[in-house]
């Protein structure tokens, strides 16, 4: 039985799994270009700002517990029926939050409803990137799963960027008083039709061939928290490093940057929203091409380069960010594009880390749990410190000591570039052996 899919089922496979990552993304997006807004109508007062980062970060409470049920549930009944379902759970939060009412109207209560849609769509979403890039990876040709996997996250800037553009448009056809009356809620309500098409798409999707043969066989072996957490320590420990330089970086840059530099450097909201957009589009256009040459030289290397040229050149960036729009740009651009090396090789590096039939669970329950710990509580972080201490440059410091945390589960990633993901055994080439758990 072949281990990929046939080459036009393998573009179907990246479109609808990249489109449900698109949709996550987008509500991030949309969260973070409207932190004003959102302070304004759920967080009045002194400490808004911090509320409503408080609300970006609630959502990860859960996602580690939304990996732990996803995750297992996937590498049980399938890849295809998760990823159908987390979507349609991620899209009605991101949806309805455009239906609550304010602090004004319903005092209290508003901003707790915004809490508990922001936990959903984080319960959801620990399921949801774990089984797309899995789905990608185990679905594509294991020579473009580079490449091919790339346009994953060309789904997550998509998305973002998708969502900062709404917010942007709209800033520019209302005014002030408009956008924090209504007009910060259109943003929300557009995800609602973005995840039905996701669903659709999804929904018509094969099942992953390498879980298929797999699941057909007699003799499948174990799976499960207790067989993962038991036998592939290892494994969850060098994803999970990777994930704290990996998020930090992602949502500093990506998710906090805006709220930065109006607070920081005094952007309005329109020049640090057109500023944000302009470093997204430039990642998206290299992402595909950062994807392909992770296939001819490794995903070790590309890593190293990534995690080496942040560690030297973020305290500069922020440095020249301060010195106005014209540097902020440049300053955004370099560091995005330093940072693309790990973006583009998410979906081919991490569930090559392992065998198939824990693949699901180890990606979800790792990638979660240290998504939760460092990235959704990385704009809480920064913002909170830069508030009692006014380093401005925090966000710097953070995000090398982060890239210095992923340089060291670096040292313990085996090299997975070309080496087929079937089977039961964790991939790895010969250069780079496993030492089998006893």
């Amino acid at each position: 039985m072949s281990t990929s899919l046939p080459p036009a089922l393998q573009r179907r496979a990246v479109f609808g799994a990249a489109m449900g990552n698109a949709t996550e993304w987008y509500d991030y997006g949309v969260y973070a270009a409207t932190t004003t807004y959102l302070t304004n109508a759920f967080f009045p007062g002194s400490l808004g700002t911090l509320g409503t980062l408080l609300g970006f970060a609630i959502s990860f409470i859960l996602r580690p517990f939304g990996g732990m049920v996803w995750g297992p549930l996937g590498d049980r009944i399938g890849r295809k029926a998760v990823m159908a379902t987390t979507i349609l759970l991620m899209a009605g939060a991101t949806g309805l939050i455009a239906l609550l009412p304010t602090h004004a109207v319903a005092g209290v209560a508003a901003p707790i409803l915004l809490m508990v849609l922001r936990v959903i769509q984080g319960f959801s979403t620990g399921g949801e990137y774990g089984g797309a890039a899995t789905y990608i990876a185990e679905s594509t040709d294991e020579r473009r799963r580079g490449r091919l996997g790339s346009f994953l996250e060309f789904g997550t800037l998509s998305g973002f960027v998708g969502g900062t553009a709404i917010v942007w448009l709209l800033q520019f056809l209302l005014n002030g008083d408009q956008m924090n009356s209504f007009g910060w809620r259109i943003p929300f309500l557009v995800a609602i039709p973005l995840g039905l098409v996701g669903w659709y798409l999804r929904s018509r999707l094969d099942e992953s061939p390498v879980f298929s043969e797999v699941n057909e066989h007699e003799q499948q072996p174990q799976g499960g928290l207790k067989v993962l957490l038991r036998d592939y320590r290892r494994e969850l420990l060098t994803l999970a490093g990777l994930v704290v330089a990996l998020n930090v970086v992602n949502y500093t840059l990506l998710t906090y940057q805006s709220t930065y530099l109006q607070n920081t450097i005094h952007m309005t909201d329109r020049q640090a929203t057109t500023m944000v957009l302009i470093g997204q589009v430039v990642m998206a256009v290299v992402l595909p091409f950062s994807g392909a040459l992770s296939d001819r030289v490794g995903r070790r290397p590309m890593w190293l380069f990534s995690l080496v040229g942040l560690i030297v050149f973020s305290i500069p960036m922020y440095w020249l960010m301060g010195k106005g729009m014209a540097w902020a740009i440049v300053g955004f651009v370099i560091l995005g594009l330093l940072y693309v090396p790990q973006l583009s090789t998410i979906s081919a590096t991490f569930p090559a880390i392992f065998p198939t039939h824990v693949r699901y669970a180890g990606f979800a329950l790792a990638y979660n749990v240290s998504t939760a710990a460092f990235g959704g509580t990385a704009p809480l972080i920064n913002e909170s410190i830069i508030d009692s201490t006014h380093w401005d440059l925090f966000p710097a410091y953070y995000m090398v000591g982060a890239c210095v945390i992923g340089l060291v589960a670096w040292c313990f990633l085996r090299e997975t570039a070309g080496v087929s993901l079937a089977g039961t055994e964790v991939p790895h080439t010969d250069e780079h052996p496993v030492v089998q758990p006893t």
